[in-house]
């Protein structure tokens, strides 16, 4: 049901290219996923596109975009990218900071690559 929301594939910097998206997805235990969310955007947003209600979020990067949906006990990340490098660019990037910011937990982030 989370990860219904994460479908769209297409954002300013992917719709450049011609190529299709690469993806990975992850689903982080936590029972403050709606904050992480919040907090992951509103970051990002001082920098590049970022946009949040109470249970989704996107954020654009000029290498590839983040989808984010919050539930009651996780947060679903779904990571796109034109190429393997910037994949693995915007998985550790968004895996970073979210550790970062959930300091006071054990957070686990294991991305799952798209086939």
């Amino acid at each position: 049901m989370m990860m219904g929301m994460m479908m769209s594939t297409t954002n300013n910097a992917a719709a450049n290219t011609n190529a299709l998206l690469l993806s990975s997805i992850a689903r982080v235990p936590t029972d403050k996923a709606a904050r992480y969310l919040g907090q992951l955007c509103k970051h990002f947003a001082h920098r590049v596109p970022a946009s949040h209600d109470a249970d989704t979020g996107r954020i654009e990067f000029s290498f590839g975009f983040c989808e984010l949906a919050a539930g009651r006990d996780a947060l679903a990340l779904h990571v796109s990218a034109a190429d393997p490098e910037a994949l693995a660019n915007m998985e550790d990037v968004i895996a970073c900071h979210l550790i970062r910011f959930a300091f006071r937990e054990e957070l686990e982030v294991t991305w799952q690559r798209g086939a």
